[in-house]
């Protein structure tokens, strides 16, 4: 028989999550703490109805679980290679001395060894969700501060599983730190040589044999047992669940199926995760919250300035800009989610007592409150900088050069060109938004740079009003009228030549600044009925002649519509131009 009170349960959640929640993004809060809000006022320390903890925290655990294997699967090594200095070297860093200098700080206040650790550790992580949620609604995540806070966050997302480890072995008392982190590290390494020997001669074959059946249903549940099955066997040798799952993600990154797998489990993450945040918000005492309020801000307020100022320094000695620096100090400078998981975890291991535990979840809550606002200062702080450093505020080394030519877009179109200019000894500066074309071109020893060229700010990094000339050769229409804009906003009289697919972006981007505009597939269709030409024996400066009309009327000859009285030689090439 069933149970209503479960049932009751589980809709009180649910209703309070549908209303919550889209409440506090359309106030573009972060869904975290809508979720934590959410659950607060279904806990017992508010009016109105109590829901039972025991469900909803048994479920929540999976939320972890199947979050640490969605961050698994956006790591596979060639991703970690393409970004591995900042990873591995600011994001190392970062978590290192920042955790050291918190983790001192506590130890110094009063907490013990084992609990200095853990608080060092857990406020050293910003939140992943909050700071991608930012970029991606500004479109900055392919910005260079954004590509290093995406680096930075994906080093912290790494640490939290050997800290998730380390934390039962911390709470035994009878290892020192040394040796905790040792076994921690040994286990680590065990794990990570059984899963991947497990995964190249078992479940790499068994996914193959699966997607062959073409079942979607089967392949959600293969999804949903290597998961589950991966995170027991980590339990079962002594770690953590989350460890065998974030192993899981990285074993099947570079697999064909990694998409289809991202897609399967973005439902149960999102609800197993969100649960998790209710969960969390259920035993969050407002009243004495209340209480401590200003132990709070105080707390909130040294972590944000404490982590900016840290993370602006290190930037700074990686060589980073000061815009680039500051941006990153202050968008990473809040606590994260993973804070949220480390508290419970701790409480739960007597490793940190209640109180603790409350004042650094209530204070990691409110820096992730105040984010949305403290990134529209950066960006603010930041444009004003870039509007008088320029070329340092973006890394971009162009401060000496004068008389070249900006690409914008580097794919076969820009590279033809460079090679072009080369072969004339013009220099030239290229912008990319591929970071793996970006890396390939600056291994060769290349001027090519990641950034946006529809941006003012990387325009001027890569001296705009110094070049010769601007060609744009990027893929998107709309991009690269963005980009023309740009460009004629900030060097007005400097020379646009624009790469269009046909006729119907020509007009566009005319209107929007452009000196001379290629219609691709127009230009195409006039070299190959050249070549036809001279095959058929017509003299090359007929040949020449007529090209040049066609130019020189603004291809207007070949539109699907042509002229009133078009040449008779335009006749059967406008059809050709058609097909």
């Amino acid at each position: 028989m069933h149970d209503p009170r479960l049932l009751l349960d589980t809709l009180s959640l649910l209703l309070a999550a549908i209303i919550i929640v889209p409440l506090f993004q359309a106030l573009r809060v972060p869904a975290v703490l809508g979720y934590l809000v959410a659950g607060a006022m279904l806990g017992p320390h508010t009016p109105g109805p109590v829901v039972d903890l025991a469900l909803p925290q048994l479920l929540s655990e999976f939320g972890v679980v199947f979050l640490l294997f969605a961050i698994g699967l956006e790591l596979p090594l060639s991703r970690l290679q393409a970004m591995r200095r900042y990873i591995f070297g600011l994001g190392l860093m970062q978590v290192f001395l920042t955790s050291t200098a918190i983790g001192g700080v506590g130890y110094a206040l009063g907490l013990s060894v084992e609990a200095a650790v853990v608080v060092g550790g857990m406020l050293a992580f910003s939140s992943t969700a909050t700071v991608l949620k930012l970029l991606v609604e500004r479109g900055e995540t392919v910005a260079r501060f954004g590509r290093i806070s995406v680096a930075v966050l994906i080093f912290q997302d790494l640490a939290v599983v050997p800290l998730l480890t380390l934390l039962p072995l911390l709470a035994g008392g009878e290892t020192s730190i040394p040796q905790a982190l040792a076994l921690a590290a040994a286990k680590g390494v065990a794990a990570i040589v059984v899963i991947m020997l497990l995964g190249r001669f078992v479940v790499r074959p068994v996914y193959q044999f699966v997607a062959s059946a073409r079942s979607p249903e089967v392949f959600t549940a293969t999804n949903l047992f290597v998961v589950l099955a991966v995170s027991w066997l980590t339990a079962e040798a002594g770690m953590s669940m989350a460890l065998g799952a974030f192993l899981a993600g990285m074993l099947l990154a570079d697999t064909a199926y990694r998409h289809q797998i991202e897609a399967d489990i973005e439902p149960f993450r999102g609800l197993l995760l969100g649960l998790f945040f209710m969960t969390v918000g259920m035993t969050l005492d407002l009243p004495a919250m209340w209480q401590r309020a200003d132990a709070i801000l105080a707390l909130t307020g040294a972590l944000l300035v404490g982590k900016t100022i840290l993370l602006f320094i290190l930037c700074r000695l990686s060589g980073l800009g000061l815009a680039t620096s500051l941006r990153v100090g202050l968008l990473l400078a809040q606590g994260g989610e993973f804070a949220f998981v480390l508290i419970g975890k701790a409480t739960g291991l007597s490793v940190l007592d209640h109180d603790t535990g409350l004042l650094l979840s209530s204070s990691v809550a409110l820096s992730m409150a105040v984010t949305p606002l403290i990134g529209v200062v950066a960006q603010r702080l930041a444009q004003a900088i870039e509007a008088r450093l320029g070329a340092e505020a973006f890394g971009i080394e162009t401060n000496d050069l004068k008389g070249h030519v900006v690409i914008a877009g580097y794919g076969r179109v820009g590279r033809a060109i460079a090679r072009m200019l080369t072969a004339h000894d013009i220099p030239f500066v290229a912008l990319d938004l591929d970071p793996q074309r970006v890396a390939n071109a600056r291994a060769e020893g290349l001027p090519v740079y990641y950034g946006d060229s529809s941006q003012v700010g990387v325009l001027r990094a890569a001296g705009i009003a110094r070049a010769r000339a601007a060609v744009i050769t990027v893929n998107r229409p709309e991009m690269a009228e963005r980009a023309v804009d740009s460009i004629r906003r900030t060097a007005p009289r400097l020379p646009i030549v624009v790469r269009a697919h046909d006729l119907g972006q020509c007009a566009t981007l005319k209107d929007a600044g452009a000196s001379a505009v290629v219609p691709e597939t127009i230009e195409a269709s006039l070299q190959m009925a050249a070549l036809v030409l001279g095959s058929a024996g017509v003299d090359k400066d007929a040949i020449a002649h007529s090209l040049k009309d066609f130019r020189d009327g603004g291809y207007e000859a070949l539109a699907d519509e042509p002229a009133a009285n078009p040449a008779p030689a335009t006749t059967p090439k406008d059809r050709d131009s058609a097909a």
